[in-house]
């Protein structure tokens, strides 16, 4: 599973630097976590991929992602967007390169 967060920031950091890192250490001890990847230039956007549907619940709902959760919508986001998306195959150009 895929989970797709796009946002728009407010000004200014304001802790969110420290709490995004924060975050992504947690969900790297998550059971059924297998990456993530992000990008943000006029908009960020943060791809994070789950063994499966229950593993990425699993995330949504723990206590100190809630808490991020929160700070998010109050202070460090004008907008932004979830989708859950299931992978259905991933290749690479080095899986290209072999074949």
């Amino acid at each position: 599973m895929a989970v797709i967060f796009s946002s728009v920031r407010t000004d200014g950091d304001n802790g969110y630097g420290a709490m995004a890192q924060a975050m992504f250490d947690l969900a790297s001890t998550q059971p059924g976590f297998l990456g993530a990847e992000d990008a943000r230039e006029d908009i960020g956007i943060t791809v994070s991929y789950w063994r499966d549907e229950a593993a990425a619940q699993a995330w949504k709902q723990v206590a100190a992602h809630l808490v991020a959760q929160r700070r998010g919508r109050d202070h460090w986001y004008s907008d932004y967007r979830v989708r859950v998306a299931q992978v259905l195959r991933e290749y690479s150009r080095t899986d290209s390169e072999l074949k």
